[in-house]
């Protein structure tokens, strides 16, 4: 083993100690800010609200010892909070939603994109143009359209003017479908500008061999293509992953995630920054919610590198 590593190893020793101090420095630098960076602002307050969870503080003068209570936040989270149950299953259900619909979307305006069709540019653009804004502003522009009585789908259903309009958004049966609607407007463009970039760089060799043995295009795209793709599967599942369960902004803007659209990040905001000021419980719904997004993401992570190295 050593034998056979060794001079490999000791060559790109070399390699890399040919570069100029300066060059090594600058190197370390470019990567030293970025980990700095996401220590300070992201793993570090992860931290501190973990340390939270254990506390009754409040968010309002120095934690004493006496602010420590233990596991009761998690007791309570677990056994006397009905909303934590409803807004886990509302993240789930957010989640199937983009997995079984939104993400396929998303693929399937890419591969039409990428025949090459007139003003494919011109539609590019236009299922592009959400990614851009930000899910609160979707949200105000989906609050136009569900208004009752006068917004887009109201008209396009002729209820304008009549007494039976649907309330999309007041509706607890309905509104959560009616919000993923909205959300699936946004990340299906996401999904789709990641996946066109990939079919744009698969080899056409491929496809051409797919062809000449007789594979039609599905079969050419789902057998050859697709896993072709990994590397752009990978990182489209994991921000699926995190978009679901981290959803806010759209459901916050539209009634402040109660009512029906009670989801785990609405329930932290709620608790930690409301009336309730419970800064301690809100962080242990954060832990929940950062633990539950961790645990699916690196299992498929990992999942995905044992696939390729074998």
């Amino acid at each position: 083993m050593t034998a056979r590593f060794g001079p490999l190893a000791r060559s790109r020793r070399r390699r890399f100690n040919v570069l100029p101090r300066r060059d090594q420095l600058t190197i370390g630098a470019i990567l030293a800010v970025p980990v700095l960076l996401d220590l300070l602002l992201i793993w570090g307050p992860a931290a501190v609200s973990a340390v939270l969870s254990f506390t009754n503080w409040r968010g309002v003068g120095p934690l004493m010892a006496e602010n420590w209570v233990g596991l009761k936040n998690y007791e309570t989270l677990l056994n006397g909070y009905p909303l934590f149950w409803s807004a886990l299953w509302h993240n789930l259900v957010w989640l199937l939603f983009f997995v079984l619909v939104a993400t396929p979307l998303g693929v399937l305006l890419a591969v039409l994109l990428d025949r090459r069709l007139r003003g494919a540019r011109v539609y590019q653009g236009i299922f592009y143009l959400p990614v851009v804004l930000s899910l609160a502003v979707v949200g105000f522009i989906w609050e136009l359209q569900y208004a009752p009585g006068e917004g887009f789908i109201d008209a396009s259903l002729g209820l304008t003017g009549q007494s039976n309009t649907v309330d999309w958004l007041g509706n607890p049966d309905i509104n959560l479908f009616a919000v993923l609607i909205a959300a699936t407007w946004r990340h299906a463009g996401y999904v789709m500008i990641l996946y066109l970039a990939g079919l744009r760089s698969v080899d056409p060799d491929l496809r051409e061999a797919a062809a000449l043995d007789g594979a039609s295009e599905r079969q050419a795209f789902f057998r050859v293509v697709l896993p072709v793709l990994r590397p752009i599967n990978v990182i489209v599942v994991t921000i699926t992953a995190i978009e679901a369960l981290r959803a806010f902004d759209i459901a916050y803007v539209i009634n402040q995630g109660t009512n029906g659209l009670e989801l785990l990040s609405t329930l932290v905001t709620n608790n930690s920054l409301g009336e309730a000021n419970l800064v301690g419980f809100g962080s242990a719904i954060a832990v929940v919610l950062l633990v539950g997004s961790l645990v699916p993401i690196v299992a498929y992570l990992a999942r995905a590198l044992r696939e390729e190295r074998a």
